[in-house]
């Protein structure tokens, strides 16, 4: 499993990160220690608090997430 914090600050922002996600051919969790919800999924990520960052866990293969962390990486929390 693949784990980076993000940091979304906008609905907009939101819309891309599951437009980047859904088209990833592996599972993507999103979430925090209280609630965790399919990264790919328009109601599970409206359903989070992004007053702070929020984990981004994903199940694949190295290359795989190099290639997704790429287009991501705009969202790195820091």
């Amino acid at each position: 499993m693949q784990k980076i914090n993000i940091a979304l600050h906008s609905f907009k922002e939101v819309q891309e990160f599951i437009t980047l996600a859904t088209v990833q051919p592996f599972s993507i969790l999103v979430g925090n220690d209280a609630q965790q919800v399919n990264g790919k999924s328009f109601i599970g990520m409206v359903s989070l608090d992004y007053s702070r960052p929020v984990q981004v866990q994903a199940d694949c293969d190295c290359q795989a997430w190099q290639s997704f962390r790429s287009v991501v990486n705009k969202f790195l929390a820091e």
